[in-house]
């Protein structure tokens, strides 16, 4: 059911126009996952965001959440703790080959990035230094003596990119509580890096940051999960483009 017209008091993007592709050819989205770190201490919740490299051609300057495309190895790495089953079945639903792997590989490659991209350490120290983690970043992370935690993962909205775009990704944003860092490894941010700098900002403020207008919808979509307790039982939505309008179905 398309959620354009079951809920018109939505303040997101449902119902609005798509901005109008560039002419590309028709691509298959790729998967991606985001990561939005939630620091619930305080009397208003705090959100971590970035702000990307002037330099970029995708979204340049712009305020985001760390993430990007899943990578190989994040089919590979070991966890503790496996995604809720309604996280996996909501990340596989209208997802192109989607599998019970793929699903979690979103979920690694949103730590992941928020790894590469911050330098925070997303993940339980309780059980030591994974076997056998595959190399690269993930090689990096386990050296640090954690393992990612799939279950302290809330799944809050999936979106793909509207067609006509030269970049299409699906993209699954999650959120954390802050209390899950388990540290931080310094230089990833600064004026040569993909972000140059990072905020913790109430709701009410990051609201207000110069952000695609996706990322500002999900930050009204988390507020309202909030509200409601964050339970996995509460529905996921979509978010996708039906010939130039973008749509809201719930998952």
């Amino acid at each position: 059911m398309s959620e354009a017209s079951a809920k018109p008091a939505f303040a997101g993007l449902a119902g609005a126009k798509a901005a109008p592709g560039s002419g590309h050819p028709t691509i298959r989205p790729v998967p991606a996952a985001t990561m939005i770190i939630v620091d619930g201490s305080g009397s208003e919740p705090k959100v971590l965001m970035g702000r990307r490299h002037q330099s970029h051609v995708f979204m340049p300057g712009r305020y985001v959440f760390p993430g990007g495309r899943v990578d190989p190895s994040d089919r590979k790495m070991n966890v503790a703790g496996a995604l809720h089953e309604l996280v996996e079945m909501r990340l596989m639903k209208r997802a192109r080959q989607a599998t019970s792997s793929s699903a979690r590989s979103l979920a690694l490659a949103a730590i992941r990035e928020t790894y590469e991209e911050t330098g925070l350490l997303i993940g339980s120290p309780d059980y030591g230094t994974p076997e056998s983690p595959p190399e690269g970043p993930w090689a990096d992370y386990a050296s640090h003596n954690l393992y990612p935690e799939l279950d302290r993962l809330h799944l809050i909205a999936r979106a793909v990119t509207p067609t006509g775009r030269p970049r299409r990704f699906d993209t699954a944003f999650f959120a954390v509580g802050a209390e899950t860092i388990a540290g931080q490894v310094e230089g990833m941010i600064g004026p040569d890096k993909e972000l140059v700098d990072l905020v913790w900002l109430p709701l009410s403020r990051a609201e207000k940051l110069d952000m695609p207008s996706i990322t500002h919808t999900i930050l009204l979509e988390l507020g309202q999960r909030l509200e409601a307790g964050m339970s996995p039982m509460l529905p996921v939505p979509l978010y996708f483009d039906r010939r130039g309008i973008w749509q809201r179905e719930l998952l």
